[in-house]
């Protein structure tokens, strides 16, 4: 499965802090659990309704040195019931609205929401997070404000958020990376990320994903 740049920003700017337990719901390849598997002590679980998505996920986890704190379960979100809250939640969830044909959905349970409703995320993450958890999202701008209404309707509440630009040429943030807690609080100010810039990517990209990208 391709990994993209979605899950690489939220893998990286997610705070794991003293996590002792997280969850990453739709994993796809795994990549976002492994990224925080890299550098915290938690142990992990990751869900996927897509069969072919967790034989990759498992895979991936049993040749990573983090694979014994890595643990895949082929369910949705509706049905999951372990039997623990978890500290720190984090998706990089489906966002598109309902696919067109049927065969628009062979095969891309994580793009579409018909899967997993805006309001069933919600629901599901207050439903497993702990009472000082902390959860963290990623979503086109506009399904973000959308996305925040739904949540803090139900007293989930958005605490910090940094808006993506790709390129320094776009007028307009592309992403916006989102924490929400169960408490409200005074949101920090808003912070705006550039990934690239016309000299290649920028240092504060560089600084963010350098443990995990080579090349930087």
């Amino acid at each position: 499965m391709k990994i993209s740049t979605d899950s690489v920003l939220i893998g990286a700017w997610a705070g794991v802090d003293d996590s002792k337990f997280i969850l990453d719901i739709g994993t796809g390849s795994g990549i976002i659990a492994l990224m925080l598997a890299q550098r915290s002590n938690a142990q992990i679980d990751a869900i996927d309704m897509d069969e072919d998505a967790c034989s990759q996920a498992k895979d991936n986890f049993s040749k990573s040195k983090w694979g014994k704190r890595v643990n895949i379960f082929q369910s949705s979100l509706q049905n999951f019931f372990p039997n623990k809250k978890y500290d720190l939640i984090i998706s990089n969830p489906p966002y598109f609205p309902l696919p067109n044909s049927h065969k628009e959905k062979e095969g891309t349970h994580g793009k579409y929401t018909h899967m997993l409703p805006f309001v069933e995320l919600v629901e599901g993450v207050i439903r497993l997070l702990s009472p000082t958890g902390c959860f963290y999202v990623i979503f086109p701008v506009h399904e973000g404000a959308f996305f925040t209404n739904e949540a803090e309707k139900r007293k989930l509440f958005l605490t910090d958020y940094v808006w993506v630009k790709t390129t320094t040429r776009k007028k307009f943030p592309k992403r916006i990376l989102m924490k929400f807690e169960l408490s409200e609080k005074p949101i920090n100010d808003n912070k705006l990320f550039i990934i690239q810039n016309d000299s290649g990517y920028t240092e504060e990209y560089k600084e963010l994903t350098k443990d995990y990208y080579l090349k930087f």
